[in-house]
């Protein structure tokens, strides 16, 4: 169950990754919207699932673990995470197994009082048949390059996101302007999502560059939403993937960069202390410093009967900003170091292949549910599931 039909979101790539790999594998397994559809009423009651695996974050619980529950269905929510858990902790605690997308995810529900015994975690996958490097000299990324005016001397730092702000790009603005004067060779190119966000943001990028004394020329932006083929392209054309993100779960599409072969500047935090193996597919720079809040509004949506505002009795970490000065210097180091960037980048894109191909998350999910719902004969292990009957079949093991 996830955003679907497909769309170019994340969590919708992310559960569809997830369906082919399972499929390929030779499991029997349906995808369907995770919306109250009547669509997903038909999987139940024809398709008749053992498991309804759920892509999506906490305040998702009444479509990915409530709704499967009232159809006899056993679901297994794959957790994302937006900073906190306000609210059905009684219920994801009576499950047997919660997947989360990282380390830093299950530390997040934990924090928040889920108990965590029966978490576990599972990255995401990523399709080596769109994300894979392509030569130096292919006409589609050099056009793509002209298309930008990069220059064959100049280095292309690229940053992705809804917004770019929630990405890092405020910092790597910080950290470009420290190192411009000693390496001024570089575009950074942003690209963005025609959202509010990223409009209210840019206005703080465009202020913050003008403040910088940056070349408004060497920044560019593009604000469209690219198909996964497309954004193989740019992430091929560029020389350096950045992302020192503010609040990341896992970071997608800095696998998906480390896979077409390029290093990744990140954070030591979140999801990319999973994914990026500092010093030998990309760096993983230091904290600086963390934003904290003492109370926060909840919503219905959420859960809640009303809009209201909870108070936290210790304050709780909503963002993190990256240290600049190492930005600075691991940018600096790339940029300078043609054999460096070129080696981190052979690195980077063996070790996506290995540990991130769709297939392999795939096998890992499965395993993780064999090991944690089912028993060593196929049986379910239905502890802790109030008014749930999961059927299985003598010869089958189809998850949805």
């Amino acid at each position: 169950m996830h955003p679907y039909p497909l769309e170019s979101d994340g969590q919708s790539l992310q559960g569809d990754y997830l369906f082919r790999g399972l499929k390929e594998i030779g499991e029997e397994v349906m995808q369907c919207d995770r919306g109250n559809s009547f669509h997903k009423t038909w999987v139940y009651e024809h398709f008749k699932p053992d498991v309804a695996i759920g892509v999506g974050f906490w305040a998702d619980t009444p479509e990915l673990i409530h709704a499967p529950q009232e159809d006899g269905v056993l679901p297994v929510p794959w957790f994302n995470a937006d900073g906190w858990v306000a609210n059905y902790q009684d219920d994801l605690n009576k499950l047997p197994l919660i997947v989360a997308t990282s380390n830093w995810v299950k530390s997040t529900y934990i924090r928040d009082g889920v108990k965590g015994d029966n978490i576990e975690v599972c990255s995401i996958g990523f399709d080596p048949a769109v994300f894979y490097p392509r030569q130096k000299n292919d006409p589609a990324v050099l056009k793509l390059r002209e298309m930008l005016e990069i220059k064959e001397d100049e280095k292309m730092i690229l940053t992705a996101g809804g917004d770019v702000t929630s990405k890092g790009a405020q910092e790597m603005l910080q950290a470009l302007a420290k190192i411009d004067k000693e390496f001024p060779k570089w575009k950074y190119v942003c690209k963005t999502m025609d959202s509010f966000s990223a409009k209210n943001h840019g206005k703080e990028e465009k202020s913050l560059i003008k403040e910088l004394g940056l070349d408004k020329h060497k920044i560019k932006y593009l604000s469209e939403d690219f198909s996964p083929d497309f954004m193989a392209l740019l992430l091929n054309a560029c020389d350096i993937y950045a992302a020192p993100s503010r609040l990341e779960g896992f970071g997608m599409i800095q696998v998906e960069a480390m896979a077409c072969g390029k290093p990744v500047i990140s954070i030591n935090v979140g999801g990319p202390r999973d994914t990026i193996v500092h010093d030998k597919t990309g760096f993983l720079v230091d904290v600086a410093h963390e934003i904290k809040l003492e109370k926060e509004w909840v919503y219905k949506h959420m859960g809640f009967k009303e809009k209201m505002m909870i108070d936290f009795p210790i304050p709780k970490t909503f963002a993190y900003r990256a240290d600049i000065n190492q930005l600075a210097s691991c940018t600096l180091k790339l940029m300078k170091d043609d054999v460096l960037r070129e080696k981190m980048g052979l690195n980077a894109a063996k070790h996506a292949l290995e540990n991130f191909h769709y297939k392999v998350i795939a096998r890992n999910m499965r395993d993780l549910i064999m090991r944690r719902v089912f028993d060593g004969n196929g049986e379910k292990i239905a502890q802790g599931i109030k008014n749930t009957v999961v059927k299985k079949e003598e010869n089958g093991n189809g998850l949805e």
